[in-house]
């Protein structure tokens, strides 16, 4: 097993700076060697900021350096898969952002080239490290809600669009809206607290109203903001809801960026015919059943675990002992099986059958 690993971290911008970065600084087995970004500002300020690594401005200047282990890959989704390709066929394990990718076929991709090269793959679905998403995965594999034959998700927010014009709202570059930005966590929660079940088929729609009037959408704050532009590009989902049929449970969702409803409710509810439990996305959860002819509603009270700090931290750990994790890119391909599927139906207004 190696001592510590030199990684790159591949896009210097919001995710890389409020999740990947601080967990690399702080594992005592990695250590940055390179910060990259097409922005040479958004890498010389990282080398100043962090106070070590060399910044570079093009990735393949790195991809044969021998003491390079693993990359982040934290670039918009048009680039995930050309980059952490790239970098495995180069030797170099990577974690890549959610989405795995735009589309599916570029995820089923990146899944072949990593298993063909044997390099480590993990997309960044943080959620499978939430303490709170694992004891709801332990009390479905204990019995504790009986059978669990439908979970509902709620990502839906008044007014929260992106980087408005920007990469965010342009499908050529993001490969979509709200679902495959914010929907891809609750899916991929789902699938892993149920342990991945097969996937049968699934229906959806998909909207873009909010957003088309970029000059005129009113709102009070914006992730991105700062890659604004109303003269850019909108064309893609700003709400979507969907259907989809496994061999186990169905699963259904409501999700909104930006909706007329001036309430955001982003929860989780698994429902089984033992027990359910409501889960607050990113928070705590609650726990419903009958016992002793009562009605009982348990709400454990826990420190709440640094999601995003524990799975690149896992990464680490992975790279070192070269070993596949729970975010290895077969489960992320379940995934985006299921945004194909939807965005498809949402198309062609009929249901899609999921090819397994």
């Amino acid at each position: 097993m190696k001592e510590k690993i030199k990684v790159a971290v591949i896009g210097c911008g919001n995710i890389a700076n409020s999740a990947h970065i601080p967990a690399y600084m702080d594992s005592k087995n990695a250590e940055i060697k390179y910060f990259c970004d097409i922005i040479p500002e958004r890498a010389d300020k990282a080398v100043k900021e962090y106070g070590c690594g060399k910044a570079v401005y093009d990735y393949h200047e790195i991809l044969d350096d021998p003491e390079l282990d693993a990359v982040s890959v934290c670039t918009h989704n048009d680039h995930h898969s050309i980059i952490a390709i790239d970098f495995m066929r180069h030797g170099k394990d990577v974690l890549c952002e959610k989405p795995a990718a735009r589309i599916l076929s570029e995820a089923l991709e990146m899944e072949k080239v990593s298993y063909e090269t044997g390099k480590i793959l993990s997309i960044g679905v943080c959620n499978r490290y939430s303490n709170s998403v694992n004891k709801i995965k332990e009390m479905i594999a204990r019995g504790d809600l009986g059978e669990v034959f439908h979970v509902y998700a709620s990502f839906r927010a008044h007014r929260s669009i992106p980087g408005l014009g920007g990469d965010f709202t342009n499908s050529a570059s993001s490969g979509g809206g709200a679902l495959i930005d914010w929907g891809v966590h609750y899916i991929d929660l789902i699938l892993y607290c149920l342990g991945d079940p097969k996937l049968l088929t699934a229906s959806g729609e998909a909207f873009s109203k909010l957003g088309k009037d970029m000059k005129n959408y009113t709102y009070i704050s914006m992730w991105a903001e700062d890659t604004k532009n109303v003269d850019g590009v909108y064309d893609v989902d700003d709400s979507v809801t969907g259907l989809v049929r496994t061999e186990g449970a169905t699963l259904s969702f409501n999700g909104a960026w930006a909706q007329n409803i001036g309430v955001n409710e982003t929860y989780i509810d698994f429902m089984g015919d033992k027990g359910g439990v409501r889960l607050q996305y990113c928070g705590k959860y609650t726990y419903y059943t009958a016992r002793d002819g009562m009605l009982i509603e348990e709400k454990p009270d826990y420190k709440l675990n640094g999601m995003h700090h524990d799975e690149v931290i896992d990464f680490v750990e992975c790279v070192r002992k070269g070993e596949r994790n729970r975010n290895d890119i077969k489960y992320a391909v379940g995934t985006s099986k299921i945004l194909q599927a939807i965005y498809d139906s949402s198309a062609s207004h009929r249901e899609v059958v999921i090819d397994n």
